[in-house]
């Protein structure tokens, strides 16, 4: 079966790997995802036709190597890394990682995407650099100080909010994203509200925040918007206007 109900099937487990951040379930359906997509792609373009055995062909190695199979590889990756940011897991990543390499070697696909979460960036100048780097710090446990925290999450949850929604996997990265936003946002009313800009206005903000018990995007839109100036943080009214709508349920 070489067709979108293929591809559908082979992305439901790497869904359910990068939302419970299972290495090894992402191990195993990594390169199905990476086939069936540059099957498909290749499809459209006209440059394929579907084999009469009806099996998704294999990637030889110069076609892992391509512009496209490379893409969807650092989406996939990028998503992994992300959610297992949200849960400091470092090992999670590490064994991906280790097992890529040993398949095919240290320019696998996805590779670059990965690049963002292990290097040390000193002038971020991309979203994947921002998200990266913040992630980084999330899988080493690297947290800001009390007085800086609050702001620092605000700042993290808005990038990974924007590369999301840019991925292939935003549903699979939204809710954990969401819960660690819950998280972070307790953490503060609990800890930190000290540490708020005009505190008398912004903890009953951050409680009504709360107290949308839903973990999706629409809260998350909604608290970032909510919160922006309990940590200092100016939006235009254009982006304003944007997370307004996000934060709308219809």
């Amino acid at each position: 079966m070489t067709d979108m109900a293929e591809l559908k099937k082979r992305k439901e487990p790497l869904n359910l790997a990068i939302v419970h951040v299972d290495p090894d379930a992402f191990i195993a359906n990594f390169m199905g995802w990476l086939e069936i997509t540059a099957f498909i792609t290749a499809q459209r373009a006209g440059e394929a036709s579907a084999p009469p055995s009806g099996m998704t062909p294999t990637l030889s190695a110069d076609q892992l190597k391509r512009g496209g199979v490379r893409t969807v590889g650092d989406d996939a990756i990028f998503a992994f890394c992300m959610t297992a940011a949200l849960k400091a897991d470092k090992t999670a990543v590490d064994t991906v990682e280790a097992a890529l390499v040993e398949s095919m070697g240290k320019e696998f696909p996805g590779s670059f995407g990965l690049w963002h979460f292990r290097t040390a960036i000193d002038a971020p100048q991309t979203l994947d650099d921002f998200v990266g780097q913040a992630g980084k710090k999330m899988l080493s446990g690297d947290l800001p100080p009390p007085p800086l925290r609050a702001k620092e999450n605000w700042n993290t949850g808005l990038r990974f909010f924007e590369k999301a929604r840019k991925s292939n996997f935003v549903h699979e990265i939204m809710y954990p994203l969401a819960k660690w936003t819950r998280e972070r946002g307790t953490d503060i009313l609990e800890k930190g509200v000290a540490f708020l800009a005009h505190i008398e206005d912004s903890v009953p903000i951050l409680r009504e925040s709360l107290a949308d018990t839903r973990n999706d995007q629409s809260f998350i839109a909604n608290f970032l918007l909510q919160l922006a100036p309990a940590v200092d943080m100016e939006l235009t009214d254009e982006y304003q206007g944007f997370l307004r709508s996000l934060a709308r349920r219809t």
